[in-house]
């Protein structure tokens, strides 16, 4: 059985930084610091009014991890050029709206099709490995090997807030193994993400299938208290 990979969101870092205006906490600092406590991999979502992670932070990052990193970002010509001046070795294209606290759902992937196809053959010509952000939605997976992407991210947000308010998820959770099931036929490498916890993560680990899980917000939230090394390695422990 293939290792499962972490990748670590540390966008949030980037957010408690941001409020004070000052140049701390570092996000390069958060990104050496998941390497050193076992991450496969760090996410980093730049969006386009750079509330979090800023232009200056993705040249750092890419500059000085050593692991894999995941640049997150919306389908758009500013963004197409900048991930293709960066090379980020793993892109996420996902949905962005600019009022939104944080992604609110999959991409529509009915939407500026034609463009979005463009990006990702300039992208993986350009060597890197492209995922596409979406729904555990039969038609959203087709889509997503129609459009030739190397794998897709499921968003795992309905299924986590379920989970959260202790209430009954298995649709959703049956909804995902299908989605999967899929995916896997048609040669798409399966992530999850979105509102993951150590009991959300805990049920979905148990889906064969899934090779990545990407979590953020809940893991640097809980190292407030506990420390980032102890919530990876506890991350860790979960999805192996």
């Amino acid at each position: 059985m293939s290792k499962i990979r972490l990748g670590v969101n540390i966008d949030h870092v980037a957010t408690v930084r941001n409020a004070r205006g000052e140049n701390y906490p570092s996000p390069l600092r958060a990104a050496l610091f998941a390497q050193k406590s076992g991450a496969d991999s760090v996410t980093i979502h730049l969006r386009e009014d750079r509330r979090h992670i800023n232009d200056t932070d993705l040249k750092e990052i890419k500059s000085k991890l050593k692991i894999p990193f995941n640049l997150e970002i919306a389908a758009t010509n500013e963004m197409l050029k900048i991930a293709l001046k960066r090379r980020p070795p793993f892109i996420c294209i996902v949905p962005e709206k600019r009022q939104e606290i944080t992604t609110e759902g999959g991409l529509n992937l009915n939407f500026k099709k034609n463009f979005l196809k463009k990006i990702i053959n300039k992208l993986k010509k350009n060597k890197s490995r492209i995922s596409l952000f979406v729904e555990p939605n039969l038609n959203d997976i087709k889509e997503s090997k129609n459009l030739n992407a190397d794998c897709i991210e499921i968003h795992t947000g309905k299924f986590c807030n379920l989970v959260n308010k202790n209430k009954n998820y298995n649709n959703e959770l049956k909804r995902i193994k299908t989605a999967v099931t899929l995916a896997n036929k048609l040669g798409l490498e399966v992530h999850a993400g979105h509102g993951l916890t150590y009991k959300s993560a805990k049920i979905l680990a148990k889906i064969s299938g899934i090779k990545e899980f990407n979590i953020g917000h809940f893991l640097i939230g809980e190292s407030i208290f506990v420390g980032l090394n102890k919530t990876i390695k506890n991350f860790r422990k979960i999805v192996k």
